[in-house]
């Protein structure tokens, strides 16, 4: 039985769900094993033998030796596993934002320190209005408003 996933047209966004998880299940173990300083050595010293002791797909090692994230999170990376190859290479997390986003470091932390992307083009509203039921606004005692 194929869940209902109302998320997964909503523009810019890929949502880390079970399926996603599965999907990059081997590609998010790789990175966490760069947690071991060993096995950061390994792999930086020989990137693709490194990631072929791992069975992730072709188009997953291939996102990882181009350190495109975006790529690898829509083939099930975790942006928090992800942060692992960023460390080995010695990039913050601010500057692997900003090459996801396609600025600078200096670019997207000014972005956000004005309070992020704007809102407008980055939602799906749906037939019955907000495709995000969660995050509609809230009544006194907690509860939706209708």
């Amino acid at each position: 039985m194929a869940l209902n996933r109302p998320y997964l047209d909503i523009p810019g966004t890929t949502i880390f769900d079970a399926e996603q998880s599965r999907r990059g299940y081997h590609l998010n173990q790789f990175c966490m094993s760069l947690m071991k300083a060993a096995n950061r050595e390994r792999f930086k010293a020989n990137e693709r033998a490194y990631l072929d002791e791992w069975p992730m797909t072709e188009e997953q090692k291939l996102a990882v030796l181009a350190r495109d994230l975006n790529r690898c999170i829509a083939l099930g990376g975790n942006i928090y596993f992800l942060a692992k190859i960023g460390a080995t290479d010695g990039k913050s997390f601010q500057q692997m934002a900003g090459s996801m986003t396609g600025m600078t470091e200096a670019e997207y932390r000014d972005m956000m320190v004005r309070g992020g992307r704007a809102i407008e083009g980055n939602r799906r509203l749906g037939e019955d209005g907000d495709a995000q039921p969660h995050r509609q606004p809230q009544g006194a005692a907690g509860r939706r408003e209708p």
